[in-house]
């Protein structure tokens, strides 16, 4: 928006610039006419560019953004066009009209070459505006594109914590899984023990009966 400000303060000011040189056109002599004349086909193709920046800029916004803009610089083209008018009409009213139309670029064929060109730039102005659509639309796919490579991204994340908290888990149950083996191992060493304490007291308590019965039948 600064941009379109900008040239609509500079169109302002070419536009009254050149209003001023028109007023004065009529009242100059032979030669500072065609002076005059040069300098406002100049200031003429000046104000053209300017007000064609400005087009180009306000196409660049939304639609309901660039509708103002587009409105005021179709008043910048009457207006502009009043001025050629009004040039014309200076030019042809003074001394040497002819040879005036023609140093303002007014000669008989004016009107058609004209419309050509402002045909060319109308079709020019309309690619413009369909290629600023599509950046628009561009920008608005990127932003989507953006968003969504956010959302992936938080997703991603979320799955990351989710598999480092079931690492966890598993080295948890791991270490549990360890402990039970110690312990079970720890009872199969008692359990074998115990069964060899015992297996020993039985071989101990039978010797003990073999003797009792040897001494006390056998020997006798």
């Amino acid at each position: 928006m600064a941009l379109f400000n900008q040239y609509d303060s500079e169109y302002c000011t070419k536009a009254t610039d050149v209003a001023r040189k028109v007023q004065a056109v009529s009242s100059l002599g032979s030669d500072s006419r065609r002076s005059k004349l040069r300098e406002l086909d100049t200031d003429f193709k000046e104000a053209e560019q300017i007000v064609k920046r400005m087009e180009m800029e306000a196409r660049s916004f939304s639609a309901d953004r660039s509708r103002p803009l587009l409105t005021k610089v179709k008043e910048y083209k009457a207006d502009l066009a009043k001025l050629r008018e009004s040039a014309q009409a200076a030019a042809t009213s003074a001394p040497g009209g002819a040879a005036a139309r023609a140093e303002l670029g007014l000669a008989d064929d004016y009107s058609q070459t004209s419309a050509g060109q402002r045909d060319r730039l109308l079709q020019t102005t309309e690619k413009l505006g369909r290629t600023g659509e599509r950046i628009t639309q561009g920008r608005q796919q990127l932003l989507e594109t953006e968003e969504l490579g956010v959302s992936i991204l938080q997703d991603l994340h979320r799955q990351r914590q989710t598999i480092g908290h079931a690492r966890e888990t598993l080295h948890g149950a791991d270490d549990n899984i360890a402990r039970a083996r110690r312990v079970l191992s720890n009872m199969s060493r008692r359990i074998t023990t115990n069964k060899l304490i015992a297996g020993a007291i039985i071989l101990l308590l039978l010797a003990a009966i073999v003797l009792v019965v040897y001494y006390k039948f056998i020997k006798k």
